[in-house]
């Protein structure tokens, strides 16, 4: 016990300032290279599949729907539902998640 309290009376006083920013610093960019980095890197293959959506590919939407799109404008696109060719919706490309090209096979 009396070994602790001598250590920790001549520690140098900067030291432990030091310590914990260190620390800090380390955390701070192990946070980034596990969390912010791949969600960074998610964004980028997402837009940059929303951006060769065209005409007659097969999507899934953040609700769940799968619909072939029927036409694509700057930020909106027309998703044909179902066997009903009367089901047409207009939405977002935000809105979907997945692409499938025609012509690719599935994924296994």
């Amino acid at each position: 016990m009396n070994n602790l309290i001598f250590l920790a009376e001549n520690a140098a006083p900067g030291m432990s300032l030091s310590f914990t920013v260190g620390w800090i610093i380390i955390m701070g960019v192990v946070f980034y290279f596990m969390a912010i980095r791949p969600q960074k890197k998610q964004q980028k293959a997402l837009q940059a599949l929303l951006s060769t959506i065209e005409a007659g590919d097969s999507v899934l939407t953040t609700s769940g729907f799968y619909g072939v799109v029927i036409d694509v404008m700057e930020e909106v696109v027309i998703v044909e539902f179902g066997n009903n060719k009367n089901c047409r919706i207009p939405m977002k490309k935000a809105a979907i998640t997945e692409v499938e090209k025609p012509g690719t096979p599935e994924k296994a």
